[in-house]
C-alpha cells in the first residue's frame, strides 16, 4: 500500500466517523463503501483484461492482423487505465470508460475485422 492509498483510506475513515452512533446509522446509505466499490472495479477490470488477452490470442491464431492487435491492444491498455483510475478513487469514470471501451472493441471487431 503506497502513501496515496493510505491517505485515501485515512480520509474515508475520517469521513465516516462522526462520533454519534445514531447519526452514523442515519447517514449511512445502503450499498457498498467506496473501498469496496474500488476493489470491485479493479477486479472487474482485471478479469476483463485477462479475457481480452485470451480473445486476442485466439484471434491472432486464426488470422494475424495489425487491426486485431490494435483493437484488442487498445482494450488492454484501457483496462489498465481503469485499474489505475479505480486505485485513485475515480470509480465511476473508470466504469464508464470500461463499458465504452468494451462496446467500442465489439463494434471495432464487428466493423473493422472481417
Amino acid at each position: 500500500m503506497n502513501a496515496s492509498d493510505q491517505e485515501a483510506t485515512a480520509a474515508e475513515d475520517q469521513e465516516t466517523a462522526t462520533g454519534d452512533p445514531e447519526e452514523e446509522r442515519e447517514s449511512r446509505r445502503p450499498g457498498m463503501t467506496p473501498r469496496q466499490a474500488r476493489r470491485l472495479r479493479i477486479a472487474a477490470a482485471s478479469v476483463a483484461m485477462v479475457l481480452v488477452a485470451v480473445v486476442l490470442a485466439v484471434r491472432l491464431a486464426s488470422r494475424s492482423s495489425v487491426l486485431v492487435v490494435g483493437v484488442y491492444g487498445l482494450l488492454l491498455v484501457l483496462c489498465g487505465l481503469v485499474i489505475e483510475l479505480s486505485r485513485r478513487g475515480r470509480t465511476r469514470l473508470g466504469t464508464y470508460l470500461l463499458a465504452a471501451g468494451l462496446v467500442g472493441a465489439l463494434l471495432g471487431d464487428w466493423v473493422l475485422l472481417p
